[in-house]
C-alpha cells in the first residue's frame, strides 16, 4: 500500500465522525484550534524562519518569501478567520429545495459533506489553516500536501490543529498533512479515487495545469489569475490610479493581483504618466506597446505576447493601448486565466456591457480585483477562487466545499 492509500484509508476511516458532528462541535473545534494557534504562535514563528531561511538560501524571490512568511499578526489573522468561520451558517443539512409528488412522495434536496478533500497548494502556510478549517466547518475530512518551501510550517500547524481535534474528542486523522512532498507522492494523490472524492488545486499555472493533466480525482482548478483592468476613456482618472495601484501593489504576490492595464486612446496621454509617478513609488517595472512608450519614453519596456499573458507576481505591469472597449474586451478575452477583470467608467452602458460580456469568474466597474477573497466576500476563509464553471466558480466558500442528495420520503409509493 502506498503512502497516500495509508493516508486516504485513515482519513475514509474517520469522515463519518466530522460528517455527522453538529454545528456546535464543529464550532468548539474550531475555537480550539484558533486557542492553540495562538498559545503556540512562538513555535510557529520558529518553524517558520526554518522556511525562509531556506528560501532564501534557494535564491526565491522577495514576492515569494512574502508569501511564505509568518508573522505575530498573521498567526493571529489567520486563528481570527477559523473564529470568524463559527459565526457562518453552516452548510451541512440546508434543504436546497423540496417538493411533493402527486403521489403524495416527498423529496428533499439538501447539502451534505463532499467525504474526503485533498489539496494541493504551493508557499502561503495559512491555506494549511484555512483549508483545514472550512473542511472542518463544511464537514469534510482532509488530505493536504502543502510545497516542500513551507514544510516546516505546515508540518507545526498541522500538529496545533490536530491537538485541537484531540482536546475536543475527535480523531486527529480528520486533517493529515502529505509529508513526502516528492512529485511521486503528488501523482499518488492526484489518483487516489477510492479515498478523494475531490482534489483542489491552489498555487501557479504550473501546479494547477499537473493536477489537470494528471488527475483521475475530480478537480476544480483555483488559482490563476491573469487580472486585467480597463482604463475607459469616460473614467476617473484619479479613481483609475488608485484602483490600478492597488490592484498591483498592494500585494503583487497574490492571484487577484492586477497583471494587465489596458487603457483608452482617449485618455492614455493623462493617464499613463499620473500611473508612471505612481508606480515609482514601488518600483513598478512598465512593459507595454509601442504606443505606451512613445508617452511614457524609454523607461518601458517592449511588451511581447508572452507578457500579456503571464502571472508576473511581481511588480511589473503589461500595459496596452486599446482603440475602443471593443478592443478591450477582446484583449481579455483572449489572454484571460477566467478570474478577475475590472473596468474604470462613468459609463452606465460600458459598464453594463462590460460585465455582461467578459466571462471571467468576478467582474468589477469601479472597484480593485484585491476584493476577490472569501472574506471579502463574506464568506469566510476561502479554499481558494475558482476559475472553471462546474462545480464551483469565484471564491470558494463553505457551500462550495459540499456536495447535495436527494431525501425521498413515502408511505408504500411503488412504481
Amino acid at each position: 500500500m502506498n503512502y497516500i492509500a495509508q493516508l486516504g484509508e485513515r482519513a475514509v476511516k474517520v469522515k463519518k465522525q466530522i460528517a455527522q458532528a453538529s454545528t456546535g462541535e464543529k464550532n468548539k473545534i474550531l475555537r480550539e484550534i484558533a486557542v492553540v494557534l495562538r498559545a503556540q504562535a512562538e513555535q510557529i514563528l520558529e518553524e517558520n524562519a526554518k522556511d525562509i531561511a531556506g528560501a532564501k538560501e534557494h535564491g526565491i524571490s522577495d514576492t515569494m518569501v512574502d508569501r511564505l512568511r509568518l508573522t505575530k499578526e498573521r498567526i493571529d489573522g489567520i486563528a481570527d478567520a477559523c473564529i470568524e468561520l463559527t459565526g457562518l451558517e453552516d452548510p451541512v443539512g440546508e434543504v436546497i429545495e423540496g417538493s411533493t409528488r402527486p403521489n403524495g412522495m416527498k423529496i428533499r434536496k439538501v447539502r451534505v459533506p463532499m467525504g474526503v478533500i485533498g489539496i494541493i497548494y504551493e508557499s502561503r502556510p495559512n491555506v494549511t489553516v484555512d483549508a483545514a478549517a472550512l473542511c472542518i466547518k463544511s464537514g469534510n475530512a482532509a488530505i493536504l500536501r502543502g510545497g516542500k518551501e513551507a514544510f516546516h510550517s505546515n508540518q507545526k500547524l498541522m500538529q496545533c490543529m490536530q491537538e485541537a481535534l484531540v482536546h475536543c474528542g475527535y480523531a486527529p486523522e480528520i486533517i493529515q498533512l502529505v509529508e513526502d512532498t516528492s512529485r511521486g507522492v503528488a501523482t499518488e494523490m492526484m489518483q487516489a479515487n477510492d479515498y478523494i472524492d475531490v482534489l483542489v488545486p491552489r498555487g501557479g499555472a504550473g501546479l494547477i495545469q499537473a493536477v489537470v493533466h494528471n488527475a483521475t480525482v475530480p478537480v476544480i482548478e483555483t488559482g490563476t489569475g491573469n487580472c486585467h483592468i480597463y482604463i475607459d476613456a469616460t473614467a476617473d482618472l484619479d479613481m483609475a490610479v488608485a484602483i490600478t495601484d492597488n490592484g498591483k501593489t498592494q500585494r503583487p504576490s497574490v492571484c487577484n493581483a492586477l497583471e494587465t492595464c489596458l487603457v483608452h486612446k482617449e485618455v492614455a496621454e493623462k493617464f499613463l504618466p499620473m500611473l508612471q509617478r505612481r508606480f515609482a513609488e514601488h518600483q513598478v517595472e512598465i512593459r507595454g506597446c509601442e504606443r505606451t512608450k512613445e508617452i511614457l519614453g524609454d523607461a518601458v519596456i517592449p511588451a511581447t505576447e508572452q507578457d500579456y499573458a503571464t502571472e508576473f507576481l511581481d511588480y511589473i505591469m503589461s500595459v496596452k493601448v486599446v482603440d475602443s472597449i471593443d478592443e478591450a474586451i477582446a484583449h481579455i478575452q483572449k489572454y484571460s486565466t477566467g478570474h478577475s477583470e475590472c473596468i474604470i467608467t462613468e459609463s452606465y452602458k460600458n459598464a453594463e456591457r462590460f460585465q455582461n460580456e467578459v466571462d471571467s469568474a468576478c467582474v468589477y466597474v469601479n472597484c480593485s480585483t484585491r476584493f476577490t477573497d472569501g472574506g471579502e466576500f463574506g464568506l469566510g476563509a476561502e479554499i481558494g477562487i475558482s476559475t472553471q464553471k462546474l462545480h464551483a466558480r469565484g471564491p470558494m466558500g463553505l457551500k462550495e466545499m459540499t456536495t447535495m442528495k436527494y431525501l425521498i420520503s413515502g408511505d408504500g409509493q411503488i412504481r
